[in-house]
């Protein structure tokens, strides 16, 4: 197990071209979750790596999908870097509840016109929603989100590279302890 294993031996400064960038935070997450599949230290690193590396962000981290009634979810705020966060997200609600409802990426230039944004830091003006995958059944076990007090600040280049971050700990990851209502009571062994 690589304990102690720290960030000083990822580059300080990543390329400026974006599939270089992508491909090098996918390898480096992969690095870091090669010796842990629980999610929450995983995600842990992922936001790190991700507010590291990315240009003109607000808040990047995770929302952890939760049942609360039969057949019915909500988002509960996962590992994040940033200013604090919105605790709790109905299924539909929001960009991030969209992504889960819709199990497909938000990808909003202008969080202003998205019907229902929650502003969660009034500065946020663009956001990109991933949804994140349990291997054992194909449910959307997370989501990936980040924020930009700058409009437009994500495109297509964004979407797949960070479309493929997440197929990293959809990998990487054993996402069963937080299937049901389990994210109360999941433990790290």
């Amino acid at each position: 197990m690589m304990v102690g294993w720290g960030m000083d031996r990822f580059p300080e400064v990543y390329p400026s071209g974006k599939a270089d960038m992508y491909r090098l935070l996918c390898s480096q997450l992969a690095a870091l979750c090669a010796e842990e599949r629980h999610p929450v230290p995983n995600m842990a690193n992922a936001s790190a790596l991700l507010a590291g590396a990315l240009e003109r962000i607000n808040w990047t981290g995770f929302y952890i999908v939760r049942e609360v009634q039969s057949g019915q979810s909500e988002l509960m705020l996962g590992p994040f870097q940033g200013k604090t966060a919105c605790i709790r997200i109905p299924a539909g609600k929001g960009v991030c509840g969209t992504a889960l409802a819709e199990d497909k990426t938000q990808l909003v230039p202008d969080v202003h016109a998205f019907a229902g944004h929650i502003a969660c830091d009034s500065a946020s003006q663009a956001e990109i929603v991933v949804p994140i995958h349990a291997l054992s059944d194909g449910h959307v076990a997370a989501v990936l989100d980040i924020d930009s007090p700058e409009l437009s600040r994500f495109d297509g280049g964004d979407q797949e590279g960070l479309e493929h971050f997440a197929r990293v700990l959809e990998k990487n990851c054993d996402w069963q302890c937080f299937q049901g209502n389990t994210a109360d009571i999941c433990t790290i062994h």
